[in-house]
């Protein structure tokens, strides 16, 4: 039996340099080949987006149709508050201004007692939720409860046509604090 010896018959051994080297390398392409193909999964989880805009989204019809302002401005009267599919598709009053004007400011529907959907009662100039009798005022802040916040907001602007809505991260003005919702 003949023993081989320890070092190569030249006596050569790569150099630690050499050996870091290929190791980077190894670790680039598989660290490449492998964000190459999460790369569209991640984006799968991300909602769609136009290129330039804002991080909004328009607001749509209950059919699911981008709302136009001068045809919703056309068939709402002035004072009017009416629902809309807003921002992640909530509910969103959409609050009409003047003859040619939607207002800056939309409201959730959203109930912040229990999450029911809170509907507009232009007799008692209120938003009245038919769950547990939580009352908001015409801005959305809790008048009677037992709901413990105001309505969630949201931006309106008016792009061409469409009406977008975008999250409100600014101070609340009706309570002068940080928005709940954010």
């Amino acid at each position: 039996m003949t023993l081989l010896p320890r070092n190569p018959p030249n006596n050569e051994v790569p150099s630690l340099g050499r050996r870091q080297v290929m190791n980077l390398l190894t670790f680039g392409a598989v660290t490449g080949v492998a964000l190459g193909a999460l790369y569209p999964l991640g984006r799968l989880f991300l909602p769609a987006r136009k290129p330039g805009s804002t991080g909004g989204s328009l607001a749509l019809d209950e059919v699911g149709n981008p709302i136009m302002a001068s045809g919703w401005l056309a068939s709402h009267p002035t004072g009017d508050r009416s629902l809309v599919q807003g921002l992640k598709g909530d509910p969103t009053y959409l609050i009409v201004e003047g003859e040619d004007a939607i207002g800056a400011i939309g409201l959730n529907a959203i109930c912040t007692h229990l999450g029911c959907v809170v509907p507009w009662n232009s007799g008692e100039n209120k938003f009245i939720c038919p769950c547990h009798g939580s009352q908001y005022n015409p801005e959305g802040a809790v008048v009677r409860g037992p709901a413990p916040l105001p309505l969630a907001m949201a931006h309106v602007a008016v792009e061409g046509e469409r009406v977008q809505l975008s999250a409100w991260w600014e101070t609340d003005p009706r309570t002068g604090e940080k928005p709940w919702w954010s």
